[in-house]
């Protein structure tokens, strides 16, 4: 009778210790996706900010492609091609370009930085005054920002937009983006 009881205590034991393992693995895949989710999300933001943002006369021709560049290697950078795969924005079909930090391409109408540092400040500097959308992740580099800049709040994608900088590169910023914002920078 012993022997019994020993063995259904190991048996109970044993499908406990699986269990909690199972229970961990889960967990553990769980969190492994949360990033993967964050970073789908943000480029995805990139192209669907455009309808929201109103360029300068001349900024596109009838027949120009929305270019959306990423510089700089994150997983956002990883995600971008993907994400606009036979989208259209403006009546504009998208083309992702990933020149050098360098050389940003003139024809940029949307710069991701996927900078740090005195790198992702440098490029920021560099299209100062031209008719490009900046975005940054904030989280990763907080003293370099662009226009729209991303961070997580309550374990979710939301951006921040700095009106100074859409001002100083000749743009202008929709109501309706504004409202969806979790922090505007006025205008000086």
């Amino acid at each position: 009778m012993r022997r019994k009881a020993r063995t259904v205590a190991a048996v109970r034991l044993l499908l406990v210790a699986i269990a909690a393992c199972l229970l961990s693995l889960a967990a553990t895949h769980a969190r492994a996706q949360t990033p993967s989710v964050e970073y789908a999300v943000k480029a995805t933001y990139l192209y669907k900010f455009a309808p929201f943002v109103e360029w300068p006369a001349g900024a596109f021709e009838p027949s120009d492609p929305l270019v959306i560049c990423v510089v700089g290697n994150d997983p956002v950078a990883d995600l971008v091609d993907e994400a606009v795969k036979g989208q259209a924005a403006l009546g504009h079909p998208i083309e992702v370009m990933h020149p050098g930090a360098s050389s940003p391409d003139a024809r940029c109408h949307i710069l991701y930085v996927a900078l740090r540092g005195a790198a992702a400040a440098s490029l920021l500097e560099r299209v100062r005054g031209k008719p490009v959308l900046t975005v940054t992740d904030a989280a990763n580099e907080p003293r370099a920002t662009g226009i729209v800049n991303f961070v997580v709040q309550d374990n979710r994608v939301r951006f921040e937009i700095d009106l100074r900088a859409a001002a100083e590169n000749h743009l202008v910023i929709s109501s309706k983006l504004l409202n969806l914002a979790s922090r505007v920078s006025p205008k000086p």
